[in-house]
């Protein structure tokens, strides 16, 4: 099952020449989660390939930077006649300012929305997976996070020892898969626990949107297979940092060493390193070697840990 993340902004507060303002989208399996809407975005999407077909958009918080997009995107779904219900969410002061950007312009959308506000782990649940928004400690602002966490999948099943009790391959051994026992023609019952090993984690993708390092996100992002965090700035930027409720990125990368995740990718730049982020990937990687350092259009594909072993279902 597909899993990836493409970065549509990585700039931070403004857009420049070679940046977008904060957006990016999730694709799991055809289905397109859109995270933050700055200005622009739609045409970062048209430019990247994301679909206008998605059904959900997340807000971390409600600075200009990370919403003011989705005006001009529900402008466009409009023209374009769209009539499915497009679903926004964000933390407190969602109502009211997702509203405003629905009704503005004075033009009547072709479809309805859903504004839903978030409380931090209040979940989101889906069919095999949940969004789970958690608090982040961003200055002067109502600022949440998110972590798309993937339900367990089931046990890896074992065909050989299958073949060697003498269990009949097809719906039995979909049966068995599936936790129920099954019975032989010879009276034996067969346990699922005698076939199916342990349950195998999903995938775990952590945002943090604009914010300091704090506990919160530690606690959400254990064990995430990709934790994206922000990066306004560098070393020598720390007391800014602070001051206007950003990380700089040794910060986000001491964040995702405590926290045990796979990978780190860093955005929200500052438009001082706009063109040339390497300063900042260098001090993070002195801190957590797996660290990426984010630029628009890039695409990262999420695989399962256990990919690598032959005959995994």
């Amino acid at each position: 099952m597909s899993l990836s993340v493409r970065l549509l902004g990585t700039a931070a507060s403004r857009p420049t020449v070679e940046r977008n303002v904060a957006s990016l989208a999730i694709v799991r399996e055809g289905e397109t989660l859109l995270f933050d809407c700055g200005e622009g975005t739609q045409r970062q999407m048209m430019r990247y390939g994301v679909s206008f077909a998605l059904s959900d958009i997340f807000f971390t918080h409600f600075h200009a930077d990370h919403v003011i997009g989705v005006i001009g995107l529900m402008r466009t779904m409009s023209l374009q006649g769209r009539t499915e219900t497009l679903r926004l969410w964000g933390p407190r002061g969602a109502q009211r300012m997702l509203k405003r950007a629905a009704d503005f312009g004075m033009d009547r959308l072709t479809f309805p929305i859903e504004i839903t506000e978030l409380e931090p782990d209040e979940r989101v649940a889906r069919r095999d997976y949940a969004i789970q928004p958690f608090a982040v400690d961003h200055r002067g602002a109502r600022a949440l996070g998110y972590a798309l966490v993937e339900d367990d999948r089931k046990g890896r099943f074992n065909p050989e020892l299958a073949r060697e009790l003498g269990v009949p391959e097809g719906p039995m051994w979909g049966e068995i898969h599936r936790g129920r026992a099954v019975q032989l023609a010879d009276g034996r019952l067969i346990e699922p626990s005698v076939l199916v090993g342990k349950p195998r984690p999903g995938r775990k993708i952590v945002i943090t949107g604009d914010t300091r390092p704090c506990a919160a996100t530690i606690d959400a992002a254990r064990g995430a297979d990709l934790l994206v965090h922000e990066a306004t700035f560098g070393d020598e930027e720390s007391e800014r940092a602070v001051e206007t409720g950003h990380s700089t990125a040794r910060e986000a990368a001491a964040v995702a060493r405590e926290a045990g995740v796979d990978r780190l990718l860093l955005v929200h730049f500052s438009a001082r390193y706009s063109r040339d982020a390497g300063e900042l990937g260098k001090e993070a990687r002195e801190c957590f070697e797996r660290t990426i350092v984010g630029k628009d259009g890039m695409e990262i594909e999420i695989a399962f840990r256990d990919a690598a072993v032959a005959g995994a279902v």
